[in-house]
């Protein structure tokens, strides 16, 4: 699967959970969810994956943790907040250059329109 290919799934996956529970929910639940409706297609992916930030020779322990990486192509950044911050972006991308991957979203639950909350963050593209 391509990075596009995961992006559609993604963005077709979160318009379901939209329609049928709408903004208002933790960003956990609507990260089960996600989970579960991968898990069902059976898509490979990793929950809550601890980035490393390693300096010359120092590996740092700092608790950076992508909430779900896709067939380890595409970082999830899931959030349920009244308005995304430039520092939501700037984290993804940080995440994507960490792990030298060149697609993320950032996807907010917490909209009226799920398009409106789907961001495409590309990294070395």
């Amino acid at each position: 699967m391509t990075e596009n290919e995961i992006s559609k799934m993604v963005y077709d996956l979160c318009l379901m959970i939209h329609r049928k529970y709408g903004p208002g929910l933790f960003e956990r639940v609507y990260e089960e969810i996600l989970c579960y409706e991968l898990n069902k297609m059976n898509i490979y992916f990793t929950r809550q994956e601890e980035i490393q930030l390693v300096h010359e020779e120092i590996k740092m322990e700092v608790g950076f943790k992508a909430d779900v990486i896709i067939e380890h192509k595409v970082i999830l950044e899931l959030k349920s907040v009244e308005g995304l911050m430039p520092v939501h972006y700037k984290q993804l991308l940080t995440y994507l250059k960490l792990t030298d991957l060149k697609l993320g979203l950032l996807i907010n639950f917490n909209v009226n329109l799920m398009k409106d909350g789907i961001h495409r963050i590309v990294n070395k593209l």
